[in-house]
């Protein structure tokens, strides 16, 4: 070998090296870059799984219904490390359950997100509570101040198939089982709309007359999920509610107890106001 094609070897060898170095060396930033990123990525997940840890989710039922309504929310949203529960409503005067749901919140700790079904948005729409981080409407009733919860629900014609509704002698009103299949749960089984019928809890006439409050919806971030086949509601009456309270907008096509019917829809809207916490 002469002494030129050696000169020659070497610098190619040379070449060699530091390219391979260079590779090396970005082999070696390329997966420190990544193990950084995925260590990112691992501290925004546990802090936001804190977050979910440390908030209460609490579930207020209409009239018609009691907490057992929520069953197949609870279960789904407790896999999620969630704490759950479900406030009882007594449906005597809409006072009454205003301090019945701000008893419920009293047992918790924490950020706290009140969902409510039909009649207890109006519920809780009035909790005061600082703790009070979000609302999640589910086909419900929400009056501005000055209104009651009767001047929204009749504000607009009702359904051909929707409950016929009246006090007895004791000022309750119950809902007749036929309506529970035919106006109240349209999509549910049959086996499904008897329990609903037999778990009822009937509502005094009285929460349905009282003018409410400046409502929490004015100040605190809001989800509406609009039952667009509701035959209780009517779904125009809570397109102007939702659009109203400017609140975040989820359409489908479900009867009056998605949390029945459809639960996993209900579900994703909660989970929206709970990542939504920062």
């Amino acid at each position: 070998m002469t002494r030129k094609t050696d000169i020659k070897r070497r610098a190619v060898l040379r070449t060699l090296a530091t390219a391979s170095g260079a590779a090396l060396t970005s082999a070696i930033l390329s997966r420190r870059a990544g193990a950084a990123s995925d260590s990112a990525k691992t501290q925004k997940a546990a802090a936001m799984n804190k977050v979910k840890g440390r908030a209460t989710i609490i579930l207020a039922h209409g009239a018609w219904a009691d907490g057992s309504s929520w069953s197949a929310v609870i279960r789904p949203l407790q896999s999620m490390g969630l704490q759950v529960i479900a406030a009882p409503l007594p449906l005597n005067t809409f006072n009454d359950d205003v301090a019945a749901l701000d008893r419920a919140i009293e047992r918790t700790e924490g950020p706290v997100i009140l969902a409510a079904h039909a009649y207890a948005g109006a519920v809780i729409s009035a909790s005061a509570s600082e703790r009070v981080k979000s609302l999640v409407f589910i086909a419900a009733l929400a009056p501005d101040e000055g209104e009651t919860v009767g001047d929204v629900f009749y504000r607009l014609p009702a359904h051909p198939d929707t409950a016929k509704l009246a006090p007895d002698a004791n000022g309750l009103i119950w809902m007749a089982e036929r309506d529970f299949g035919k106006a109240f749960a349209q999509h549910a089984a049959p086996a499904e709309t008897h329990l609903l019928y037999a778990t009822q809890r009937p509502i005094d006439v009285t929460c349905i007359k009282q003018p409410v409050s400046k409502p929490g919806w004015k100040t605190r971030p809001s989800w509406f999920l609009i039952a667009e086949e509701d035959r209780m509601i009517n779904p125009q009456t809570q397109h102007f509610m939702a659009n109203r309270m400017k609140a975040h907008i989820t359409s489908r096509q479900v009867d009056h107890v998605p949390l029945v019917t459809s639960p996993d829809d209900v579900v994703e809207i909660i989970r929206q106001s709970v990542d939504a916490l920062g």
